[in-house]
């Protein structure tokens, strides 16, 4: 997923002081909600994600820290009588859920645009219902002004491709017109829309981008990678009151699935903006990580324009500078070694092709690697994640550093020689691991074949190799549910039942981790977050029953309370 920097956002830079003298004004009622003195859970399953997996019946915390974990005699001998006591009538707790990678608060894009989405998460399974929904969005909206939809995936649909510049064209002839695939890696605009973007017949394609044409030249309106870049920007000019209202929205779509740490993968400085003063505003509860982009915001702490302090503070970090190298492998643009099992517009020979050329990719690998930085990269395809580990091996060679942890965003292709690289070279992966249930249907059938399908988010092969990695949802490509991703990494059925790739299952616990305290060291926060741990911050999660006795039905506990610092900030 890549979600632009946005044109409105440096409004909220202009008025960055005013609202801040604001906020001093009224801090009396926005103070975030103190946690209680002291607090004990008892009578659970405490399942600690510590090194050893241990697993407790109750835990005392003071403030916003975990005092102590234990039995219920050890605990109870530090109840005092003011302490809060909780009595979890044998249900589970477990640290905070982290989101490993994520677009927060992208999933708030939904209150301003077309929900386009196909099962398993919405209804649209044709062109035809695809455009109604979009004529119903247009009718509150002005002629002239744009349209917008998000979601829409063409493998999903009966007729099985994108729709058209001209079928959007008719749907909508007064209002230009974007709609991005359920990828974030490109979208289709009408000719109302190109006229908008500046986008002409005489256009030659961007670099790491390109503008889809039919047998005859003329742009179809598909606009794949880079190509799409300015209208993504354009369909997220919500404006200031329209961000507020995302991160309002987002915040109960982590929150009420157990997520205590998100993040925004691919952040610009006017976004970190944004994010920044949604936490003065105390408009969100949640420890945010941010990650900037490579060839913008990251720019600023290259030449010492901005310091990660700068914009760190409590509950937001400036993390890993993140590198998008390829595309989606459903959406035909992850870069592969060997062409897709299906082919590509009659091209037997299609591979996808990279967003970030390698020489180039080297280059700003080098660039922050040399400077002390974090990096996470993005790469499906496993030419992509070849070249990738090519240039970080380079970079360590130039520049070593003993603990890197390069975090190779989704790594959904990776083969077993890779994996074996990047333990060697102290790369750590997140995988996409839900793919398996949203598209393993597809990616056996159409997009990889079955025997490279089988092979998608290779946990278990992970595992042999001594790899730690994390597991993601991507959202809003997919809804935030981390128990999801849980399940998918022990069963990896796909939405009709079918299973992908048996032998690359992980156990609970292993898959647990992935979104707890593997996922907190991937960033390098293990010492205050995802475990439960006497030192450790307070965020918990409480489940109505336990993840570890039914395996097929992980995805759909439900989440009874989350607790970040010690504060309940959610509860069902």
């Amino acid at each position: 997923m890549h979600l632009s920097p946005n044109k409105w956002m440096t409004r909220l830079v202009r008025l960055a002081v005013v609202i801040a003298i604001i906020a001093v004004s009224i801090m009396a009622y926005l103070s975030p909600e103190k946690p209680p003195a002291s607090q004990a859970f008892i009578n659970g399953e405490v399942i600690t994600m510590d090194a050893d997996s241990a697993i407790a019946q109750a835990v005392f915390v003071r403030k916003n820290r975990i005092i102590a974990v234990g039995d219920n005699a050890k605990i109870g001998a530090l109840i005092g009588d003011k302490t809060l006591v909780h009595d979890l009538q044998g249900k589970t707790l477990l640290p905070g859920l982290i989101d490993s990678h994520s677009h927060f608060p992208g999933s708030g894009m939904l209150l301003f645009m077309a929900d386009l989405r196909s099962p398993p998460v919405g209804p649209i399974t044709n062109i035809p219902a695809l455009l109604t929904r979009l004529q119903e969005k247009a009718k509150d909206i002005p002629k002239g002004e744009w349209v917008n939809g998000f979601g829409y995936d063409n493998l999903m649909l009966d007729e099985n491709r994108h729709p058209s510049r001209d079928e959007l064209d008719q749907a909508l002839p007064d209002h230009p017109v974007f709609i991005l695939h359920v990828s974030g890696h490109m979208g289709v605009t009408n000719s109302l829309g190109l006229i908008e973007s500046n986008i002409s017949e005489e256009s030659l394609d961007p670099e790491g981008g390109h503008y889809a044409r039919d047998k005859n030249g003329r742009l179809t309106g598909l606009l794949e990678e880079n190509a799409a870049t300015p209208l993504q920007e354009n369909m997220l000019d919500l404006g200031i009151m329209g961000f507020l209202r995302m991160v309002t929205y987002s915040n109960n779509d982590y929150l009420k699935t157990g997520v205590t740490t998100a993040q925004n993968g691919a952040v610009s400085v006017e976004m970190a903006q944004g994010l920044r003063i949604a936490k003065i505003l105390n408009l969100t509860p949640l420890r945010l990580e941010l990650w900037p982009q490579f060839d913008n915001f990251g720019v600023s702490f290259l030449d010492g324009t901005i310091k990660a302090e700068d914009y760190s503070g409590d509950r937001l970090n400036i993390g890993a500078i993140k590198i998008i190298a390829d595309g989606s492998i459903q959406g035909y643009t992850g870069y592969l070694r060997e062409p897709y099992h299906k082919p590509f517009h009659g091209d037997a020979e299609y591979r996808g092709y990279p967003r970030v050329a390698y020489p180039a990719l080297a280059e700003w690998i080098k660039k922050y690697h040399s400077a002390g930085f974090q990096l996470a990269v993005h790469g499906n395809g496993d030419a992509s994640i070849d070249d990738i580990l090519d240039a970080f091996e380079q970079a360590q060679k130039a520049f070593p550093k003993e603990d890197p942890r390069l975090i190779l965003i989704h790594a959904q292709m990776a083969r077993e020689d890779q994996l074996a690289r990047m333990k060697a070279l102290g790369v750590t992966p997140s995988f996409f691991s839900a793919h398996t249930y949203y598209w393993g249907d597809m990616h056996r059938d159409v997009t990889m074949g079955e025997e490279r399908a089988n092979r998608i988010s290779p946990a278990r092969t992970a595992i042999e190799q001594g790899l730690r990695f994390s597991s993601h949802l991507d959202t809003p490509i997919v809804p935030m549910s981390p128990l999801l991703s849980v399940w998918s990494l022990v069963n990896r059925l796909s939405a009709t039942g079918k299973v992908i790739g048996p032998y690359e299952r992980i156990g609970v616990m292993q898959a647990l981790r992935s979104v707890t305290i593997d996922a907190a060291w991937q960033i390098f926060r293990e010492q205050d977050i995802g475990s439960i741990e006497a030192g450790k911050l307070a965020d918990l999660v409480i489940l109505e029953r336990s993840p570890l006795v039914d395996p097929l039905t992980i995805k759909d506990i439900k989440v009874e309370r989350t607790i970040i610092g010690g504060v309940t900030v959610y509860q069902q």
